[in-house]
């Protein structure tokens, strides 16, 4: 009950990718210096190698980041250079508080799991919330309601509203009658518009392999304000004359949103939530459990967790499917073994049983239940099921042989007499028993001690056959005869009519 859940362990790249948020209208001057500033508190730590970031968007559909999300992409030395006792979970921790700057908000992943992330939910961060309606008004206003609740959640080391309100534009709308009486179209007034404001491409230069677009536009002094837009960009008019832009258009500044955000055909808000020292399905649950309390959805409104909770939820109600399935083949193999259903269930009784060492090793070493443990629980199963059957043909074979010889005397088998065939049966069983766990804890103890790429997965595959292997032992050779005992002998007499003859050793043996 004490185990927490999450979709998968996260892989150490080697490389952190520090992606902090700030609100919107930010210039780009300002988020250079913020960068710089970013970059160099980064660097001050020993453990770093190099660092390097990045404001905005590339030239692509598929990296929609506006000016105020930045990347940061943080290069580590080997942990062997790191000073002593120092942990990846710590470093980030301490650069995570090192830097809290105003109006910045920080969120910490790796490179290839914040591109799978975002492609796959467009959540970078572990936890996110998507808050769906048609208004994006209210969308704002219930994302602000949402990360205000998120923020008191034991464990959230930030939490990020998306605003989708508050972005900057230069509005220029072409007046038709002043234009029309300079002779000028709308077409000419916006084309002056995006050649001198937004600039043109006018030619490609060639520079040995590379290629580079010749961009003319006017200098920054002639275009940082509307009064010098309206008064110094020039529209050309026929007879030579140039109009200031002002006079043939109304230029005004003006708030939305900086960018719109669509989700199965409806408008959406992202609310970006970082957590540490929680697992993800309990943080989760408790998050949950405080935003339906405190925040009202209006009609038509409605919220979705998102970010690898997607990837949990996928993944229960699949092993909600597989790991029944699993027992129920289990079953099956079981009983055509046997050929009774007793002996098939004293096995599939017992295989929880063989599962609590497993459990008690992750609760030990902190871990959280995800796919990968699941993934090894299932295998403990068989393998329980497995020794279980073992140990069971060895008890079927040892009272087999003493009912023979029970028959051949003409007296009836006794509970004494199972005893002793199940001692001698289980006895037996020792030597191969011992030889499996041995065989088995030598090939995943090194598991347990590797640091390599991909070892956080291969550890949690280990760590439930490892500890259920200790539990099996016990499961195999002391609570399966227990069971066998009392079912074989519920309704056998005490004692025998007749003085019980020794029970001989090769004679089991030869059995």
């Amino acid at each position: 009950m004490q185990l927490g859940s999450e979709f998968m362990p996260s892989l150490n790249e080697g490389t952190l990718l520090f992606m902090p948020v700030t609100l919107p209208g930010l210039s780009v001057t300002k988020v250079a210096e913020l960068l710089q500033t970013q970059d160099r508190i980064i660097k001050s730590f020993p453990e770093v190698q190099s660092v390097f970031g990045k404001a905005g968007r590339a030239m692509t559909a598929t990296d929609p980041a506006p000016v105020e999300m930045s990347e940061t992409v943080v290069n580590l030395k080997p942990p062997s250079e790191w000073p002593a006792g120092k942990t990846l979970d710590g470093l980030i921790a301490d650069m995570n508080a090192a830097l809290q700057l105003p109006g910045v908000s920080n969120a910490w992943t790796m490179p290839i799991k914040a591109r799978i992330d975002m492609l796959s939910t467009g959540i970078r961060t572990p936890v996110g919330v998507k808050v769906f309606g048609p208004d994006l008004h209210v969308l704002e206003r219930l994302a602000t309601e949402v990360e205000r609740v998120v923020h008191d959640v034991p464990g959230t080391t930030s939490a990020f509203a998306e605003r989708l309100e508050g972005g900057h534009y230069v509005e220029i709308e072409p007046d038709r009658e002043a234009a029309a009486r300079y002779g000028l179209s709308v077409q000419d007034v916006e084309q002056v518009v995006a050649t001198a404001l937004g600039g043109e491409t006018v030619t490609t230069t060639v520079e040995g392999r590379e290629r580079y677009g010749v961009n003319v536009r006017y200098p920054r002094g002639l275009r940082e304000d509307p009064e010098a837009i309206a008064s110094q960009v020039l529209v050309p008019a026929t007879g030579g004359a140039m109009i200031p832009l002002g006079q043939v258009a109304s230029i005004h500044i003006t708030t939305g949103p900086p960018s719109i955000r669509t989700e199965n055909a409806q408008p959406v808000a992202y609310i970006y939530i970082d957590l540490q020292g929680r697992d993800l399905g309990g943080y989760v649950a408790e998050a949950a459990a405080k935003v339906s309390a405190q925040v009202k959805m209006p009609p038509g409104y409605y919220i979705e967790w998102s970010g690898q909770f997607e990837y949990l939820q996928r993944a229960e109600a699949r092993l909600k499917v597989v790991v029944p399935a699993t027992l129920v083949v289990i079953m099956v193999l079981l009983f055509l073994n046997f050929g009774r259903l007793t002996e098939t269930f004293i096995v599939m009784l017992s295989v929880p049983f063989a599962l609590v060492g497993g459990a008690w090793l992750m609760w030990w070493l902190g871990y959280n239940m995800s796919v990968a443990v699941a993934v090894g629980f299932i295998a403990l199963a068989g393998v329980a099921a497995e020794t279980g059957v073992v140990m069971l043909i060895y008890l079927d074979q040892a009272l087999s042989d003493v009912r023979r010889l029970r028959l051949i005397d003409g007296v009836q088998l006794s509970r004494a007499d199972l005893r002793g065939a199940i001692m001698h049966g289980a006895v037996e069983r020792v030597r191969p028993k011992m030889m499996t766990v041995v065989a088995i804890m030598a090939g995943l103890l090194p598991i347990l001690w590797s640091s390599g790429t991909g070892s956080e997965v291969m550890r949690r595959i280990a760590v439930p056959m490892v500890g259920g292997m200790v539990s099996s032992t016990i499961l195999t050779l002391l609570v399966i005869p227990a069971i066998y005992t009392i079912i074989k002998g519920w309704n056998l007499p005490h004692q025998t009519t007749a003085k019980a003859p020794a029970l001989k050793q090769p004679v089991l043996r030869a059995g």
